[in-house]
């Protein structure tokens, strides 16, 4: 339903390095870049925009596509490795529906990020 999303950072370098290896395994990257922050998205669309934030924001969720499972798996790991904290595992959440296959994190700004894909498995 959205075309992009900008997120307002407190550490653009910090967040920016966070993002490019949490959601490496999704096969996103710096799309964009310039004045006005940093572009990252998949097959040359920018999504995701950063940006230094002025003032402290509320935390908000953001959800990624992922193509498969393993995917939501990978980009887990990667979110931890580049210093995200764990906010749920990769697993079926039913209660949204049967296939719904996610992941959670907190980024540096304590924003909630999730991968998920809602194919049934393989």
């Amino acid at each position: 339903m959205f075309d992009h999303l900008g997120l307002g950072v407190s550490d653009l370098p910090r967040s920016k390095a966070f993002f490019l290896q949490a959601l490496a395994p999704l096969q996103a990257a710096v799309v964009m870049e310039g004045p006005y922050g940093v572009g990252i998205g998949r097959k040359g669309k920018p999504s995701l925009w950063l940006s230094q934030a002025q003032a402290p924001s509320a935390p908000v969720h953001i959800a990624f596509v992922a193509d498969s499972r393993a995917e939501v798996d990978a980009f887990h790991a990667a979110a931890l490795a580049a210093g995200g904290r764990d906010n749920g595992a990769p697993g079926l959440r039913p209660h949204y529906h049967p296939d719904y296959y996610g992941a959670f994190v907190i980024d540096p700004d304590g924003h909630n990020v999730e991968a998920v894909c809602h194919k049934p498995q393989a």
